[in-house]
């Protein structure tokens, strides 16, 4: 029932994601309700001391209420200590469950696209909002557990003493349990639910500064965009000082109630006192007691902000994450046929439904050892086709097969294994040539590597660097030139051992003889029997190729 409960919100399925940490949460809770006890204990315990001291009695008789007070102070200080640790070692436990819950769900979505997501607001969403709901135990569910039990044993002692002040000291901390987080909620729900926003426009504005700040300087707008990024920026610390703003009206409102506490629990005992029906020493127990009971309450206040701010990232990381990813394997997908031809007969593709077809009635046979040239103006479906080939995509017609099978059966990474795709912009990590390379083929040893990069004619480049393979080639290629970054994308499937080779616009980039000279190597590998489907706007020399095919008005037609 209270799974069902939970999961009817993006903040609730967010925590049954990270159930299995429940445990952990549960000491962390117990630790955290027996050190604000731990700390009830000490300030009760040591009003009593006080006022019994101040009677002057024997010194034996103070022996128990000393001990007491030494017991609370220290099991006080090492709870407080259990209780960080547990709580920070489940922090960083969820933190990095829904990092790693978060990457698994994007990972389907991203071969096909995150329509009207940037890149700047999908990082923030991947690191502020999945950091955000590391406070969901922690500063959201924690403490009003923890209050709870704190109250009702504290509501409990102060009933064993005088009934009619358990009573006013449960009005009392239902109160401040209420009164102060509602109203700390009403005041920080529009600013919580806008900082996630507007923290993402702003790691927008920087990234897109980061990224063209020679465009920007060359056309003169440096004034502009450090404007616009300026404002962000200011609308980012309007928002966190209404946060704190609201934080210290929860802090001083329960502050008031617990003194209020304190005052009515004292009131309503006097006439106890007066009828010697309780003690003195006993009113100051209790009016201590109240104060320290409101401790518990206190964090109700950031708690009910916190839930708020959890939601509002737990929703946003659903707008990602419950996008119907472009495909899906099946349960139980059938074993990769040993060989055949790959086959399109009669596919059909449209991007929407109520979009037009950028493949209609599209027929094409690769066979192994094959090299196959298609081409076609830019936009016409060539990328597409691609896409289709490796599954990024599912055709909305027709059927795709591998050796008579249709890949919609086969596993994914199967499928992937036996046909690789170099798209038209691959992208370099910032790292070595040779881990850029070796990234499909983590096995791939020096040798290897150093063939592949000979292959696509990169061998000279590679001799004339001081590190050879080894060289760093910046973030996304900055440190190499358009055609070498083709090359190496190039070079990583020529390291592959796929049935199907497929090589989206390599020659980019390229002058006329080095296009020419990277076709002919490309063909060159159908020799080891790879079927290799070279997409390109212009053939350089027809001869190298046993089809050319053109893709015209969504049909493929033989050149």
């Amino acid at each position: 029932m209270i799974a069902a409960a939970l999961g009817r919100s993006a903040v609730g399925r967010a925590a049954l994601a990270t159930r299995s940490r429940w445990q952990l949460f549960a000491l962390s809770g117990a630790l955290g309700t027996a050190t604000v006890l731990a700390a009830v204990g000490l300030l009760t315990a040591s009003g009593y001391l006080i006022s019994r001291a101040a009677e002057r009695p024997e010194i034996l008789s103070l022996t128990v209420a000393i001990v007491a007070v030494r017991f609370f102070g220290i099991s006080r200080a090492l709870l407080r200590y259990g209780e960080r640790l547990s709580s920070h070692d489940l922090a960083f436990r969820t933190l990095t469950d829904l990092r790693r819950l978060f990457f698994e769900r994007l990972v389907p979505l991203v071969p096909g696209g995150l329509e009207g997501t940037r890149r700047a607001d999908l990082l923030s969403r991947f690191v502020g909002d999945v950091d955000r709901l590391q406070d969901l135990y922690l500063r959201g569910l924690a403490p009003p557990l923890t209050a709870i039990a704190t109250s009702l044993i504290c509501i409990g002692i102060a009933a064993l003493i005088l009934p009619v002040a358990g009573l006013a000291l449960a009005v009392m901390l239902l109160l401040g349990g209420v009164a102060a987080p509602a109203l700390t909620r009403w005041a920080a729900r529009s600013a919580g639910r806008r900082q996630s926003a507007a923290r993402a426009v702003l790691m927008v504005d920087l990234q897109e500064i980061a990224a063209g700040g020679a465009e920007i300087a060359v056309a003169g707008r440096e004034g502009d965009w450090l404007s616009r990024t300026a404002a962000s920026d200011r609308e980012v610390a309007r928002l966190q000082r209404r946060d704190a703003f609201n934080g210290g009206l929860a802090v001083g409102l329960t502050t008031l109630l617990s003194v209020g506490a304190a005052v009515v629990v004292t009131a309503v005992a006097i006439p106890a006192v007066s009828d010697d029906s309780m003690s003195g020493v006993m009113l100051a127990a209790l009016t201590l007691l109240a104060m320290a009971s409101f401790e518990a309450i206190l964090p109700l206040g950031q708690a009910a902000s916190s839930i708020d701010a959890c939601a509002d990232a737990a929703e946003r990381l659903e707008d990602i994450t419950m996008q119907e990813p472009p495909v899906t394997d099946r349960a139980s997908p059938v074993e990769l046929p040993p060989g055949g031809p790959f086959k399109f007969e009669g596919v059909t593709f449209a991007y929407a439904s109520d979009a037009g077809l950028v493949l209609d009635e599209a027929s094409l046979e690769l066979r192994e050892g094959e090299a196959v040239a298609l081409t076609g103006r830019s936009g016409i479906g060539k990328s597409t086709l691609a896409e289709l080939m490796v599954r990024f995509r599912d055709p909305t017609g027709g059927s795709i097969t591998l050796g008579d099978t249709d890949i919609t059966q086969l596993d994914s990474h199967a499928l992937r294994e036996a046909v690789r795709l170099a798209p038209q912009d691959s992208y370099l990590f910032d790292s070595t040539i040779r881990e850029n390379v070796a990234i499909g083929s983590p096995g791939a040893d020096t040798a290897r590597i150093t063939e592949a990069l000979s292959d696509v004619g990169l061998e000279d480049w590679i001799n004339e660097l001081e590190l050879g393979i080894d060289t760093f080639v910046g973030e996304g290629g900055a440190r190499v030139s358009g055609g070498q970054r083709q090359r190496i994308a190039v070079a990583r499937l020529f390291l592959s051992s796929a049935r199907y080779l497929v090589f989206d616009e390599p020659m980019t980039h390229l002058d006329p003889e080095g296009a020419a000279a990277l076709e002919e190597r490309l063909v060159r590998r159908t020799e080891s029997g790879a079927g290799v489907l070279v997409i390109t706007h212009r053939v350089a020399d027809r001869r190298n190729f046993d089809r050319i095919v053109e893709v015209i008005d969504g049909k493929l037609v033989p050149v």
